[in-house]
Parts: C-alpha cells; sequence; structure tokens
C-alpha cells in the first residue's frame, strides 16, 4: 500500500503525547524528511535524535522554520498537536498541508477543543483531517470520524481515543492522496464555533453553577490536565471527581457551603443540589467540616 510514501518528501510538525504516539506508528512507514517540534515534547526529540531525523525545535514563526527549511518543497506536511499555528510562509511549501483537529469541525475551532465539548455537555466530538490555510482550523476537510461522549467519560478518556483514531486516520489520507483519491468539501462558517487556549488557572468552579455543569467542568478538567479546583480557607482544592448526592438541604444555604460528609467526603451545596467531592488532589492534611464554605470567588 505504502511503496510509494519513500517517493514523497513528507514532513511532521508534531507535539506531545499524541504527536509521538504517531510519530512511532508512522516510522514503520515514512521517513519523514524533518521534524518541527516544541521545545517541551523530549520524547519527540530524543526519538528524532536516534533516528537522524533533522529537527526544529521552537517556535516557527517569524520566518524561523522557513529558514531551516531552505530552499525545499515538500509533498505533505503532517501537523498533529502541534502547538504552533502555521503561518503562510510555511503552509506554502507542501502541496498537501494537512492537520489533524480534536473536533468535528466546523465546530470548536481553536484550543483543546475535546475539553470544551465536555464543559458543554456535548454527546459526541471526533477527529477531522484538513487542508491547512491561513485560518485557525478553516481548511477544507478531507476526513472526519466520530467519537461518542458518555457522561461518565473525561478528558483524559477522549485523548486515549485520540491515541487510537489519528494513526488510523494518518495512515488512510497517506493512502488516498498516494492513490490521487482525496476528497475534499469546504468547511461551512456559519455553524463555525471558536474556542480560547485555556490556561491551569481557567479551571476555577463557580459553586452558583448547577450541579451539571460542574460535573462537565470537573471531569473535562480531570488527570491529566491540571484539574477544576476552588479555595476553601484559602487552601487550593484540585477536584477531579464528583457524584450528585440526594442529602436535603435549605434554599437560603450558601452556594459552596459543605453541608454534611460521605465517608470522609464533603457533601458541597450547588444551585440545584448537593455534590460529593469523590476525588480530590492537593488536599493532604485538610480536615474538612460541616458549615465551612468554599469562597466566593478565585
Amino acid at each position: 500500500m505504502f511503496q510509494k510514501v519513500s517517493e514523497l518528501k513528507i514532513g511532521l510538525l508534531i507535539s506531545g503525547d499524541l504527536g509521538k504516539k504517531v510519530l512511532d506508528f508512522c516510522l514503520d512507514f515514512v521517513e519523514p524528511e524533518f521534524i518541527a517540534t516544541d521545545k517541551n515534547s523530549n520524547e519527540i526529540i530524543d526519538l528524532a535524535n536516534r533516528k537522524g531525523i533533522r529537527t526544529f525545535v521552537g517556535n516557527p514563526r517569524g520566518g524561523r522554520l522557513v529558514e531551516f527549511l531552505g530552499g525545499e518543497y515538500f509533498d505533505i506536511f503532517l501537523s498533529i498537536n502541534y502547538l504552533f499555528i502555521i503561518e503562510k510562509d510555511v503552509i506554502s511549501r507542501a502541496k498537501y498541508p494537512v492537520n489533524f483537529h480534536g473536533s468535528l469541525l466546523p465546530k470548536y475551532r481553536g484550543r483543546t477543543p475535546h475539553v470544551w465539548a465536555i464543559i458543554n455537555n456535548e454527546n459526541e466530538t471526533g477527529a477531522t483531517a484538513h487542508i491547512i490555510e491561513e485560518g485557525c482550523d478553516t481548511g477544507p476537510i478531507l476526513m472526519q470520524r466520530r467519537i461518542d461522549i458518555s457522561k461518565t467519560m473525561t478528558g483524559a478518556n477522549v485523548l486515549d481515543k485520540f491515541n487510537l483514531l489519528y494513526p488510523k486516520m494518518v495512515k488512510q489520507v497517506l493512502k488516498d492522496i498516494i492513490s490521487n483519491n482525496i476528497s475534499m468539501r469546504n468547511q461551512d462558517d456559519s455553524k463555525a464555533t471558536t474556542f480560547e487556549k485555556r490556561t491551569p488557572e481557567d479551571g476555577g468552579i463557580d459553586w452558583n453553577w448547577q450541579w451539571e455543569r460542574i460535573n462537565n467542568w470537573v471531569r473535562a478538567l480531570a488527570r491529566p490536565y491540571p484539574g477544576a479546583f476552588g479555595f476553601l480557607n484559602e487552601n487550593k482544592i484540585i477536584i477531579d471527581k464528583v457524584t450528585f448526592c440526594e442529602m436535603g438541604y435549605n434554599s437560603k444555604m450558601s452556594n459552596g457551603q459543605i453541608i454534611g460528609m460521605e465517608k470522609g467526603k464533603p457533601i458541597v451545596k450547588v444551585s440545584n443540589g448537593a455534590l460529593i467531592l469523590e476525588s480530590i488532589r492537593n488536599s493532604k492534611g485538610l480536615i474538612f467540616k460541616v458549615n465551612e464554605k468554599f469562597d466566593d470567588s478565585y
């Protein structure tokens, strides 16, 4: 199937664990001309060095990656989990610059789309292979695959599914390009949604939310992500799992108030019910007391 791959000039723009997963897979049938990655993707950098693949590390913008590439042009760029926006000068160096994005475009353009999908209570997400344009995740779609999101799935669970799905999609896209069987369809921009980059500081819980919103927030940001959090007596509490609790309460009670304990786990009142904080990080040594209250702000 891939006898022609060796005849094609392919560059990989990859980052993180997902990028490493695809790199491991691709090396069975692809000899990359180069790899571009970020300074923190140490496993990618180490593997590239062992394999003797020339590697660009760092921010590609401002002509830095183009200078690294010299006067070369390529058949295919594969961008997987790459941390940087790819500018026009790089895009123009490949006949098929292809990005793999973790959503069903045009929905959820931007960063960490699967996290946002869980936060927003979506019941499905997926992955899209598309041609890279100057806009953010705007190019014509080559392929899409769907993933169901159950009510208990976390952001990490979706990443596990991406680890299985992305290599298969990469293989199929390469097969389609080699066989000249590429089919493209333009995105409908009128249906596009775009979400901004998240930081660890964006994980604060608003205890005035309804319990469903808090549950989605917590599971979306659970390990290996930095986690949803609140503050209790100025102590930061990172929460990886909550469950709904039938415990009664008075509507005059403050949201964020600890109204009971369940096997040493605090039960917290929110706007439409109560939640057990099932899994807590950075809480060693803390003693939770009934009638204590999580801070109103963070």
